[in-house]
């Protein structure tokens, strides 16, 4: 039975009569760029989270970027983040003319290995941009606590880890500010790009506004150099139909993984997905370890199941960043795990019978 990876159709089905209804509203009122729209989704996103303040903007990667910007990253300044983490967490900090400065990760977490940062720190660094990996919070209270001793700043990526908590606190919330992206794969999908950056601190919050609406505070007056970022009302419209359904949306997902621990908790050479004790993990990917990484990716696509790996060469080996000067071996639990990592099919709406296919095709590949 083939099993896709990803199918957003599925979720798109279920909500399809709310979505017609506010697409047409937004067509109705003509009104497409900010507006009443984005403004309700804005407040819907700030609540959940437990912020005070919410901005939307085009894209997750904007996210990052304007609030590197609004959080004061010049040229000339480090940022600690990961090298394990899509390439956008890393260009943005380039965009600002800052250096990403990487810090090897936890094997267990994928996330940074807090132990590490401290050691990499220098007069030149000014915030620390963590990574919520696959769904999975970075230890948060740890990174604060550095964070305060420095006085650094903490803008958290959590493009793939709305609604993960540590400490029975969101994602986006500990730092001074957190972007999301509402790529249609993250666990709250739009029908393209989409991103919001949450804050708790008001000057933050309007001077990202000002950023994605090309550093215009009053109309055709421009005080800086801003950006076209805005997120249009038609999405907006339709990811205020799907948050209030979130947690329904996480919940799938926990039960799906669930189903793969019972599955494949006997397989001695896979390395399940681990989560600390004082975090929620929200399964944004459900990723496994493997030596024979490679063999088994092949195998399953043979069999019409998907899987992906994210990611297969980490970023301080990326050609593009070649500039910052890293070399092969200075990122030892990174490099191991760019070359065993494998995301299997996670999504709210894969059924039991898929994950069983899943599960029964990998054992079938062991066994040979």
């Amino acid at each position: 039975m083939p099993v896709q990876f990803f199918d957003i159709t599925r979720q798109n089905k279920e909500v399809r009569a709310e979505i017609d209804k506010t697409i047409s509203e937004v067509v109705t009122s003509g009104r497409f760029i900010l507006g009443g729209k984005v403004e309700a989704f804005e407040k819907q996103l700030a609540a959940y989270c437990g912020a005070k303040h919410s901005v939307g903007v085009a894209s997750g990667t904007d996210a990052i970027h304007l609030a590197l910007l609004a959080c004061g990253i010049k040229p000339g300044d480090e940022v600690i983040t990961s090298p394990f983490t899509f390439m956008a967490t890393a260009e943005t900090i380039v965009y600002c003319g800052a250096k990403p400065v990487f810090v090897d990760i936890d094997p267990q977490t994928f996330n940074l290995d807090v132990s590490k940062i401290e050691e990499k720190l220098s007069g030149k660094t000014k915030a620390i941009l963590p990574v919520h990996l696959y769904g999975l919070s970075c230890e948060m209270d740890k990174i604060m606590a550095l964070a305060k001793k420095h006085n650094l700043k903490v803008i958290e990526d959590c493009a793939q880890a709305m609604g993960a908590k540590y400490q029975d606190k969101y994602v986006g919330n500990w730092g001074d500010a957190g972007g999301f992206s509402f790529f249609p794969t993250t666990n709250l999908g739009c029908f393209g790009d989409g991103g919001a950056i949450t804050t708790n601190s008001q000057a933050t919050a309007e001077e990202i506004k000002v950023l994605r609406n090309h550093g215009s505070r009053k109309t055709y007056h421009y005080d800086i150099i801003g950006y076209n970022s805005r997120l249009d009302a038609l999405q907006a419209a339709i990811l205020s139909v799907k948050l209030p359904k979130i947690e329904e949306y996480l919940d799938k997902r926990t039960q799906n993984a669930s189903i793969y621990f019972t599955l494949l908790k006997d397989s001695s050479e896979i390395s399940l997905p681990y989560t600390p004790a004082q975090a929620r993990h929200t399964y944004n990917q459900f990723t496994i370890r493997l030596k024979k990484r490679n063999e088994l990716f092949g195998f399953l696509k043979e069999k019409n199941i998907g899987s992906m790996v994210y990611y297969p060469l980490a970023l301080h080996l990326q050609k593009a960043l070649e500039p910052l000067g890293y070399k092969k071996g200075d990122f030892p639990a990174t490099e191991a795990a760019q070359a065993e990592v494998l995301s299997l099919p996670i999504y709210p709406e894969l059924t039991p019978q898929e994950i069983e296919e899943v599960a029964s095709t990998i054992k079938e590949f062991f066994k040979k």
